[in-house]
């Protein structure tokens, strides 16, 4: 996380149970236990893998962007490994149907000679972590088979309602190099994904541990370190996390402000910004705080918290306009300004 400052956890425990209390302890350990497992195979990518467990424990989904070859499909892998978790991937083509992802009737005898029914067999989305590689790769009519299970967490195929299993993530990818014959997501799809993660080139240091340490041996068997019960189960202790009010007031302004016809938006926005975000991301920001304080061992949601994850969840709801592209301004950079700023309005109140 580009977190500058990082304050110790606090010891304010007040509106929690003391089961609560434990359980995030609890979690904490186990968030120290799971990075140190996780880089027996992935060799930096830290704020990565973090904010990949804040989507989990947020009830969220993630939207990852980089180049080739930077492991993502190996960091999520990893994460469902150590977490108990079913893990199934699917590589999106020009050719995918959307059966091919939800499931589809096929035509089975049945115990009865001569007759037979149809049998719902179930996709590669019924899994607990979804992943969709490249999905921009898709037509947008086998991108929308993901809306459903993303907000409701079900299917509905012929009329037939199916739950997906619990917990449930879905991690997509996108290529920001090859762009020719992709298909871009529809802002309603975008806005449902609670982060957007740059996967950026490993360090000089990073890289050289790559090439000495993952090309002998093959790759040690990760350790299950949680299983699907105690997810659901922190799942509900990150909810009732603490937010006091000025925290909520924070992230209500940090969206207003990103809406250039709002009367709280900055000139800078209304000059580089098209459209801003919506209520959603209020949403993300708090749930995404609650996970943030939670993983460093707090027991209230604190303004770092706020700052730490407004970067990936603001991003892609940020859309710039031709004079901010004209002048390289990017969603990240006027992000980065609407923190220093109500950074600045804190420090004056």
């Amino acid at each position: 996380m580009q977190n500058a400052v990082r304050e110790a956890p606090t010891q304010n425990t007040a509106g929690m149970s003391s089961g609560d209390v434990a359980s995030i302890n609890q979690l904490r350990d186990l968030w120290q236990q799971m990075r140190t497992e996780v880089a027996k195979v992935i060799i930096g990518q830290e704020d990565v893998i973090e904010q990949l467990l804040i989507c989990i424990l947020a009830r969220g989904h993630a939207l990852l962007m980089g180049v080739p070859g930077l492991a993502k499909t190996t960091i999520v892998n990893s994460l469902s490994q150590v977490m108990s978790l079913e893990f199934n991937r699917v590589q999106f083509t020009p050719d995918l149907m959307p059966s091919d992802i939800t499931g589809t009737d096929i035509l089975q005898e049945t115990d009865q000679p001569g007759k037979r029914a149809f049998v719902f067999v179930k996709g590669p989305i019924f899994a607990n972590i979804v992943l969709a590689d490249e999905i921009n790769r898709t037509p947008p009519k086998t991108q929308s088979a993901l809306l459903e299970a993303m907000q409701e967490h079900r299917v509905t195929v012929a009329g037939r309602v199916f739950p997906l299993p619990s917990p449930f993530f879905v991690l997509a990818t996108q290529n920001p190099i090859e762009q020719e014959g992709t298909y871009s997501l529809p802002e309603a799809q975008l806005d449902r994904f609670m982060f957007f993660i740059h996967v950026d080139y490993p360090s000089l240091a990073e890289e050289r541990r790559i090439a000495r340490e993952t090309t002998g041996a093959a790759s040690p068997k990760l350790n299950k370190l949680v299983t699907g019960e105690q997810v659901l189960h922190f799942q509900d202790v990150v909810q009732r996390v603490p937010v006091p009010d000025h925290i909520y007031d924070a992230a209500v302004n940090m969206v207003r402000k990103t809406r250039p016809k709002s009367d709280d938006a900055s000139e800078s926005v209304k000059k580089w910004v098209t459209w801003g975000a919506g209520p959603r991301a209020v949403q993300y920001l708090i749930r995404g705080a609650k996970a943030h304080a939670v993983l460093q061992g707090s027991y209230l949601v604190r303004m770092e918290d706020l700052e730490a994850v407004s970067q990936p969840v603001l991003t892609h709801r940020i859309l710039t306009n031709f004079h901010a592209q004209a002048e390289g301004i990017t969603s990240p950079f006027i992000i980065e300004r609407l923190v220093g700023e109500m950074r600045g309005e804190q420090e004056r109140g």
